[in-house]
C-alpha cells in the first residue's frame, strides 16, 4: 500500500466527511441532537448538516478517482456504518432515536456508493432521502403530539379505536 499525497488528501477529506455525516466513530452526536424541537431535527438530519459530508465527497469525485486505497477505506466505513447504525436503530425504543439511527444507516449507504465510485447514485439517494426523511420527522412529531408527548414506541400500541378497524 502506497500512501502518496493525493491518497492522504482524500483520506483527510473523508475524515472531515465522517465527522459531518455521522459515520462510524463519530455517529454518537446524531441521536443526541434529537432532544430539540422536531422541526429543527428535521432540518438538521434531513437537509443540511448530515448531508454536507456526502455532498462534499461527491463534489470532489474527480479527486477520489485516483487513490484506490482511499476508496477502499470509504467503502468499508460506509458498509460498517450502514450495518451498525441499522442494528442499533432496531434496538431503540425512542421514536426519534430510531429515525436518527435510520438516517445514519442511510448515510452509510450513500458513503458506500461513493466508495465504489457510483457518485450519481449517492447524490440521487441523498436527494430522495432528504425529502422523505424531513416528512418522516414531521410525521413522527405529529404522532408524538397525538400520544401526549410520549416518545417510547412500546407505549404506542392500539392507536386506532376499534370502531375505525375494518370489519371482516
Amino acid at each position: 500500500m502506497r500512501l502518496n499525497a493525493i491518497t492522504l488528501i482524500c483520506i483527510l477529506f473523508f475524515i472531515g466527511a465522517v465527522g459531518k455525516s455521522a459515520q462510524i466513530g463519530s455517529h454518537t452526536w446524531s441521536p443526541d441532537v434529537m432532544e430539540g424541537l422536531t422541526s429543527v431535527s428535521a432540518l438538521i438530519h434531513a437537509a443540511t448538516m448530515v448531508t454536507a459530508g456526502i455532498f462534499m465527497i461527491a463534489r470532489f469525485s474527480p479527486l477520489f478517482v485516483y487513490p484506490h486505497t482511499a476508496l477502499i477505506v470509504i467503502t468499508f466505513a460506509g458498509a460498517m456504518t450502514s450495518f451498525l447504525a441499522a442494528t442499533t436503530g432496531i434496538l431503540q425504543n425512542d421514536l426519534k432515536r430510531v429515525i436518527a439511527y435510520s438516517t445514519c444507516s442511510q448515510l452509510g449507504y450513500m458513503i458506500f456508493a461513493c466508495g465504489i465510485s457510483n457518485y450519481s447514485v449517492s447524490v440521487f439517494h441523498l436527494m430522495n432521502h432528504t425529502f422523505f426523511k424531513a416528512l418522516l420527522f414531521l410525521s413522527a412529531d405529529s404522532v408524538i403530539h397525538v400520544m401526549s408527548d410520549e416518545q417510547d414506541m412500546r407505549k404506542m400500541g392500539r392507536l386506532p379505536p376499534r370502531s375505525l378497524l375494518p370489519m371482516p
